[in-house]
């Protein structure tokens, strides 16, 4: 099973190396909780995070 890793820059969760929404390297392995962002635009929890990008996100990336 491939081990998803979550940016420390912007939260964004992913299996690759580097974050396609930074460009970032900085990932890291330990994160709690996921939002899924479909509108960001819309929405709050966008908004509060800080996410311009739809996808899957990391609430807190250690």
């Amino acid at each position: 099973m491939v081990k998803q890793m979550a940016c420390r820059k912007c939260k964004f969760i992913t299996i690759g190396k580097v974050c396609p929404v930074c460009k970032s390297s900085d990932l890291s392995p330990d994160w709690i909780g996921i939002a899924y962002i479909v509108d960001p635009n819309d929405s709050y929890i966008a908004k509060s995070l800080g996410i311009k990008e739809k996808g899957k996100y990391a609430i807190r990336v250690t």
